[in-house]
């Protein structure tokens, strides 16, 4: 009665069981994977938040790549802004969603040395090609606090560092790329300026990242492995069913018996 599980139908249907099986199982491990790693971040950025800021040159120097341990730590910077090396950063979101840029403008330490302070998001001119107008950076020595972030690079983040771009517009915020550009030693990594909110509603201050939200991974991984379970069950749904037609079929083709002899 099971032999038609050897035809050729049945065989691949098998087959293909065996394969989304693994398969499933694998994706549901790859979305599980991403939740802990959500998790993971979320206490990490809540963590560096809420720890006291640092002088920036405690946890970074020219040349120094930020770990991950300290994206997002609150940092204070102190010196004067070199203004005059200013420059904004193409293509940059605001809470909106509204496309522009966001001012990144070196401020000079005591030592000589320069952080580039994230000064916040302000929109593009209508001519994309010249450059924005750009609320002035306070003179004088100033206080900065912020978050502090990793070099960009198109690896890291995606985007295509674009050459012949309009004067004073780059694309990736790079300590390295910008301190051969000034011609000065530049920390590594880059400072996302929270305080002094500035005095005029632009630039926009880059908000707090979101650390409340996990996401669904976690329900996808237990759809993955449920669909797993689904498989044998359907598998097992499907062979009862067949048999059954089978048999019934059977008994209708069958000839009827023979009238008894009087």
């Amino acid at each position: 009665m099971y032999r038609f599980l050897l035809s050729r139908q049945w065989v691949s249907l098998t087959l293909i069981g065996l394969v989304l099986i693994p398969s499933m199982i694998e994706l549901g491990f790859w979305q599980f994977h991403r939740h802990e790693r959500r998790v993971e971040q979320n206490a990490l950025i809540a963590r560096n938040l809420a720890d006291k800021p640092v002088p920036v040159t405690e946890l970074t120097s020219p040349g120094h790549t930020v770990p991950r341990s300290d994206y997002w730590r609150a940092i204070t910077a102190t010196g004067v802004y070199d203004t005059e090396n200013e420059v904004v950063v193409r293509r940059r979101v605001n809470a909106d969603e509204k496309v522009g840029a966001q001012v990144l403008t070196p401020l000079v330490l005591a030592d000589g040395r320069a952080v580039l302070v994230n000064r916040g998001w302000i929109p593009l001119a209508a001519d994309q090609k010249a450059y924005p107008e750009v609320p002035p950076a306070p003179r004088g020595t100033v206080t900065v606090t912020g978050r502090l972030k990793a070099d960009e690079t198109t690896r890291g983040s995606g985007i295509k560092d674009l050459a012949g771009l309009p004067d004073r517009q780059v694309m990736l915020i790079n300590s390295e790329q910008r301190s051969e550009a000034i011609g000065r030693p530049v920390l590594g990594g880059y400072l996302e300026q929270t305080a002094p909110r500035p005095s005029g509603t632009l630039p926009e201050l880059i908000p707090e990242p979101d650390h409340d939200s996990i996401g669904a991974h976690m329900a996808y991984a237990v759809q993955w492995w449920l669909f797993v379970a689904g498989v044998p069950i359907g598998y097992v749904i499907l062979v009862r069913r067949e048999v059954r037609d089978r048999r019934e079929a059977a008994a209708k083709s069958a000839p009827e018996p023979a009238p008894a002899n009087a």
